[in-house]
C-alpha cells in the first residue's frame, strides 16, 4: 500500500527542493500537494519551474486558501506532510497555530494527530527569533531539516547536494530510496 504524503510548497528560495520531493514521491506514494502563492511566483522567477510541472507530479492538487478541503481535517488520514521549501512566515505561522491557509492548517492537523511534519525550513542565517520558533515548532512535534549540505557522499553536482536533503526528507518519511550515499557505504 503506498504511503500518503501531504506535500506544501511556500514561497521561501529553494523551490527545487519540493520538484525533486515530487519526483522522488511520484508512484511510491499518494501525493496531495499545496502551492502558496509565493511559491508561484518564487518557482518561476528562481528556477523557471512551472507550477504545472509540480502539479503533474501529484496525485491530488489543492487551492491554498481553500480551509474546507478533506486535507484540513484529522479524520483525513495522511502518513505525514512536509513543507518544502518552508518560509519563515509559514514556520511561525506552524509554531503559533495561525491556520490562515490550508497549507498552514494541514500542518497544525498533522501536530494535532501526531503525525509526522517535516520543516525544511530555508532562511540563512537564523535569528534569534527564527531559532525559538523552530523550538516551538520541533516542542510540537514537527522536525526541522533545513537543507544543509553534507559532504560524506562525495556530490559532484547541484543535483547532488539537493538529492541528499530530499534522501534525509524521504529517511524521516521511512520511504526507502537510494538518493546518496550512506556514511561507511
Amino acid at each position: 500500500m503506498k504511503t500518503k504524503i501531504v506535500v506544501g510548497v511556500t514561497g521561501a528560495s529553494g523551490t527545487i527542493y519540493g520538484l525533486r520531493l515530487l519526483k522522488a514521491l511520484k508512484g511510491r506514494s499518494e501525493i496531495h500537494l499545496i502551492v502558496s502563492d509565493g511559491a508561484r511566483m518564487v518557482a518561476e522567477k528562481e528556477e523557471g519551474i512551472s507550477v504545472e510541472e509540480m502539479e503533474g507530479l501529484a496525485d491530488k492538487i489543492w487551492d491554498f486558501r481553500d480551509l474546507s478541503a478533506p486535507i484540513a481535517s484529522g479524520s483525513f488520514k495522511t502518513d505525514g506532510m512536509v513543507i518544502v521549501p518552508c518560509s519563515i512566515k509559514t514556520l511561525s505561522a506552524v509554531a503559533n497555530a495561525y491556520n490562515e491557509n490550508l497549507i498552514v492548517r494541514a500542518a497544525d492537523v498533522t501536530l494535532k494527530e501526531r503525525r509526522k511534519l517535516i520543516l525544511v525550513v530555508r532562511e540563512t542565517p537564523f535569528t534569534k527569533t527564527h531559532l525559538e520558533l523552530m523550538l516551538k515548532a520541533c516542542e510540537s512535534g514537527a522536525v526541522i531539516l533545513p537543507p544543509i549540505p553534507a559532504f560524506y557522499h562525495q556530490p559532484k553536482t547541484l543535483e547532488d547536494i539537493i538529492d541528499h536533503t530530499v534522501g534525509k526528507i524521504l529517511d524521516m518519511l521511512g520511504i526507502d530510496h537510494n538518493l546518496y550515499k550512506r556514511w561507511g557505504n
